[in-house]
């Protein structure tokens, strides 16, 4: 490995260099770096399944959707509205409540009571299938802790709300933020969460946006900014920015930007992260893993002539938006796992893995890929241990460019395909999201890991979020910058060996999968250098493991499907409805 820290280190050392003095950089750093080769054990080829795992799942498949509040998808769940013309959703009897939202909060909302919301005062109203096309709501790292109130969460159409012109009531005022979907607009999630299990205690690590709930996901970790391309000065109240002055000399990402050297990202502002990722602890172990993003692959030519950078899919609901968003990159922010010009890989066997097949030559692509790669590999039994998905923008749920409906045609496609899979009885399907999006959520969690930034810093007051003492960042000391957890998202486990029907109350957060992965595949290796997956729940409450265990504490046994594990749920894309037998044919999504 010391080949790959020796590089990594002037990698980063550079860009420190670099963005101090706010300058372009000329050259990418990336050029031939890749997989590690100076290992004790090489293993090329490896195929996932012989991966020593402490549980039966031998392949995670994490969909990461976007910009989500749990109350936004499942505040009255299970019980829908069922209108007319709609696509109806009876639970099944017995089905356990969530913590959703009471009576007295629908109809006395403190949003509603707050005059201090003016016009935007709202209570929390059904959105149907014919709004699925919404505003962006604001869900920057302070926007939120203002709108949470230290608590009280009375001030969201103040601080995060956004409207949609031309619509009538709530949905046409900044009281939108507190509008709710249910079974008859996200089918298929209720659904699955009818035949799987699903959190209603999952949270973001810290407030704020898409990027760091990227970095928390895969890294647990949002401080170690190195400043690559910069026109920001750190945040104030009087000047937005991505990033803050953590006080221990370096910076923590609060807000959205690019990852360095992407050929798509913004010219002015890219930055890359100090300290290790997933991506790194697997490819010590020569676990074969990938990102697959919509849109990343800039060789495909779309039906509308689009490509490269530009490649953009139109939908009915909301417009044309660019399939690729390069500030939602897990991967392309840490110099180990990046691919910044889009290398495509050398084959469908080198897929998931660092190297061409059957040789010690670095994989061009550096696991990082175009969705329909992933499907291609899959189809091809070369399904890697662990995946990342990211759907074209248009389909992965953010508000603005996006919607639910969409959205729920990503999500039956990928998982009516897995579940065709022979290896669909050890794999595990995790459906979350980035962040909330500032949609309104009723349950607030009162701060573990503080943050006193003078500006950024307000949900207790003025430069005040939570008590306490900070966790430590990437240096050992503690760092502002990071105050959480954050906002409630939606978090779910879809595969056999998840519990049907179950509703776990256990708190989690994004860092909850890193440390699933570690778990399973690490024999619970962290990250270190102040992640959150040393702290953070565990997801285990969602499964129902059993069979004999085969003596080795990191095999099982198990035969067929089954009494205790759950049979597979085919859904129509459309509609989300329940199916009646398997689809035809790959069900992949077109755009990769």
């Amino acid at each position: 490995m010391l080949r790959k820290t020796l590089l990594a280190t002037s990698v980063i050392a550079a860009a420190i260099a670099v963005g101090a003095s706010a300058s372009t950089a000329s050259a990418s750093p990336f050029h031939g770096y890749g997989h590690d080769h100076d290992r004790d054990h090489h293993h090329v080829g490896l195929r996932a399944e012989a991966y020593p795992t402490a549980t039966p799942i031998k392949h995670v498949v994490v969909l990461f959707n976007e910009n989500v509040s749990f109350d936004h998808y499942f505040a009255t769940y299970p019980q829908a509205a069922n209108p007319s013309g709609e696509t109806a959703f009876h639970a099944r009897r017995g089905t356990p409540a969530v913590n959703g939202l009471s009576a007295a909060l629908l109809t006395a909302n403190p949003n509603f009571t707050n005059t201090a919301n003016g016009s935007g005062a709202a209570n929390p109203f059904r959105l149907d299938p014919s709004q699925a096309a919404t505003a962006d709501q604001n869900h920057a790292y302070t926007a939120e802790q203002f709108a949470y109130d230290g608590g009280k969460a009375d001030l969201f159409p103040k601080y995060t709300g956004h409207a949609t012109t031309g619509a009538v009531g709530a949905f046409g005022t900044n009281g939108q933020v507190m509008g709710y979907y249910d079974g008859n607009t996200v089918t298929a999630l209720w659904n699955y969460a009818q035949h799987f299990a699903m959190s209603d205690a999952a949270y973001t690590d810290t407030y704020g946006p898409s990027t760091p709930g990227a970095l928390e996901v895969v890294s647990g970790q949002t401080d170690g900014v190195s400043l690559v391309k910069t026109s920001k000065q750190p945040f104030t109240l009087a000047a937005y920015s991505y990033y803050v002055n953590d006080g221990a000399g370096g910076y923590a990402l609060i807000n959205d930007v690019d990852p360095a050297y992407d050929v798509c990202s913004s010219p002015t502002d890219q930055i890359l992260m100090q300290g290790r990722n997933i991506g790194d602890l697997l490819n010590a172990r020569d676990v074969s893993w990938g990102g697959f993003m919509g849109g990343f692959n800039l060789g495909t030519v779309n039906a509308n002539g689009s490509t490269g950078c530009k490649r953009n899919t139109t939908s009915s609901y909301t417009g044309t938006t660019a399939d690729y968003i390069p500030h939602h990159n897990w991967f392309q922010y840490y110099p180990s796992t990046a691919n910044p010009t889009h290398a495509r890989p050398s084959s469908v066997q080198a897929i998931g893995h660092g190297d061409e097949p059957g040789t010690r030559t670095p994989d061009p692509a550096n696991h990082e890929y175009g969705l329909n790669d992933f499907f291609a590999a899959v189809k091809a039994g070369n399904f890697p241990a662990v995946s990342f998905l990211k759907a074209p923008a248009y389909q992965d749920a953010h508000a603005g460019y996006s919607d639910p409906l969409d959205e729920q045609a990503f999500v039956t496609k990928v998982v009516n395909f897995l579940q065709q899979q022979p290896q669909w009885k050890d794999t595990a399907v995790i459906v979350t999201y980035d962040d909330s999006d500032g949609w309104y959520d009723h349950a607030f969690a009162t701060p573990t890991n503080p943050s006193f930034d003078s500006q950024a810093d307000q949900l207790d007051g003025p430069g005040v979020c939570g008590s306490g003492k900070p966790m430590p960042g990437v240096k050992g000391q503690p760092v502002n910058g990071r105050c959480g957890p954050g906002t409630r998202i939606p978090f779910m486990v879809i595969s056999p060996w998840a519990k049907a029907d179950y509703v776990s109350h256990q708190r989690i957060s994004l860092a909850s999968v890193t440390r699933f992965i570690e778990d399973n595949w690490l024999h619970g290796e962290r990250l270190g250098g102040g992640s959150f997956d040393a702290t953070t729940g565990s997801i285990m409450d969602m499964f129902r493991f059993g069979g004999d265990h085969d003596g080795d504490d990191h095999g099982w046994h198990h035969h067929g499907f089954g009494g205790r594990m759950s049979p597979p749920l085919f859904l129509d894309p459309t509609t989300g409805a329940v199916l009646r037998r398997a689809p035809a044919g790959s069900n992949s999504p077109s755009s990769s």
